[in-house]
């Protein structure tokens, strides 16, 4: 685990990263309602997400790793000398052809990279990235109740907008999800 944030890096997404990231996500999947998805998937299946964002352009992944060769963990997410500690995207808010100057940004983390910056480190990349893009705003739902997701977002100027009521359901219950933007 980082001690500090000299010993995180952030990076463009590559295709080696497919299998790590996937484990990351499927974690969100099986034990949260942070996600909506419902079932786990292989990294196969997860292929076109990571190809839909390419180094440059306003669909951009962004990847936290560490590089401590004293660590031994079996964790899935953690293979090879730079382990993933997280990723941040903004990918398309909607289809149609009028929103192309918008994208919906998230974080995820692995779990035991929490609090300690990393999700700060991955936006403030991920802005970086976006700032000569044609972005007009950035919007950011957030399954209710995530108090660290919201101060994430608030730190980065993103404004509350709405809450949509028991949008989603997953875990045999009903979940709201609230909305935030900011200005690019």
């Amino acid at each position: 685990m980082p001690r500090d944030s000299a010993e995180v890096q952030v990076r463009p997404g590559v295709e080696s990263d497919l299998e790590a990231l996937t484990d990351i996500y499927n974690h969100y999947v099986r034990e949260t309602a942070i996600t909506f998805d419902t079932v786990a998937f292989s990294p196969e299946e997860r292929r076109p997400w990571l190809l839909s964002h390419p180094e440059d352009g306003p669909y951009r992944l962004m990847v936290a790793t560490e590089a401590d060769p004293t660590r031994n963990s079996q964790e899935p997410w953690e293979r090879g000398p730079h382990e993933i500690l997280g990723y941040a995207t903004s990918s398309p808010f909607r289809a149609k052809p009028a929103y192309a100057t918008s994208v919906e940004v998230s974080v995820y983390l692995r779990p035991d990279a929490g609090r300690r910056g990393i999700g700060t480190l991955l936006y403030k990349a991920l802005f970086e990235a976006l700032a000569g893009e044609d972005v007009h705003r950035a919007y950011a739902g957030i399954a209710q109740p995530n108090e660290a997701s919201a101060r994430l977002h608030e730190r980065f100027g993103f404004r509350y907008v709405g809450t949509y009521r028991e949008v989603g359901r997953k875990f045999d219950r009903y979940w709201d999800v609230s909305w935030y933007e900011k200005d690019l």
